[in-house]
């Protein structure tokens, strides 16, 4: 079936840039131009794709990692689960955030399951809100207005599941935990939420071009605002 394809190209090598390449086989696969792929089968391939593309952006992000106070480490996995969020509803955001994060802790995550948690937490918190706003009403302001709602929201749950699970995890006092959190952790996930923003900004476009020339997505009816 087609969406086995689109799922199993980071199936077959976890840790590589091979699933960076297989995207674009399955994009090209001479199934994806048949007009009568019902849209159930298209979501389901749009589901694999988007995680596979959100999965190796996480694999980049520890091939190049941007250290920050020497432990927390940027990871540019959201911005594509936000741009899944805009192509096919806020129920992909959770999808593509859970799967993702079980194949990071069965791959390359050395957190456990905490780091499993943050990360569908984190991922969840920045993509839901602009995915159920964008989809209402499809707009560049809507989305924009969206995008920094969620990131103050992702802010402020990321500093409460520090404070709460940090100590636990790397087992110091949580009064070391709380000195950290406004001059380390704050300024770290505004960071990320605002690189997160500048990236969905970029790529949004060119990603709904690449879906609807290969048939994955319907031309729209008019242009975005």
């Amino acid at each position: 079936m087609v969406h086995f394809c689109a799922l199993t190209c980071f199936r077959l090598d976890f840790g590589g840039f091979f699933i960076f390449f297989s995207c674009p086989c399955v994009l090209s696969h001479p199934w994806l131009e048949r007009e009568k792929m019902n849209t159930k089968t298209k979501k389901i391939v749009m589901l694999g794709l988007f995680s596979a593309i959100a999965f190796v952006f996480t694999v980049i992000g520890n091939v190049i990692p941007i250290r920050f106070a020497g432990f927390l480490s940027f990871d540019p996995k959201d911005a594509i689960i936000v741009i899944a969020g805009f192509a096919l509803g806020p129920l992909a955001t959770i999808i593509i955030s859970v799967l993702v994060a079980l194949i990071e802790l069965i791959t390359i995550s050395g957190t456990g399951p905490i780091g499993f948690l943050m990360n569908i937490l984190a991922s969840v918190s920045f993509a839901l809100l602009p995915a159920i706003v964008y989809n209402k009403k499809r707009t560049f302001k809507n989305a924009m207005l969206a995008l920094l709602a969620s990131s103050i929201m992702t802010v402020a749950i990321m500093l409460l599941w520090n404070w709460l699970v940090t100590p636990l995890y790397l087992h110091v006092p949580r009064e070391a935990v709380v000195g950290q959190l406004l001059p380390v952790f704050l300024p770290f996930n505004a960071l990320k939420c605002a690189i997160n923003v500048v990236l969905i900004a970029v790529l949004y476009k060119p990603f709904v071009r690449i879906l609807r020339r290969v048939k994955l997505l319907e031309p729209s009816k008019k242009d975005e605002k």
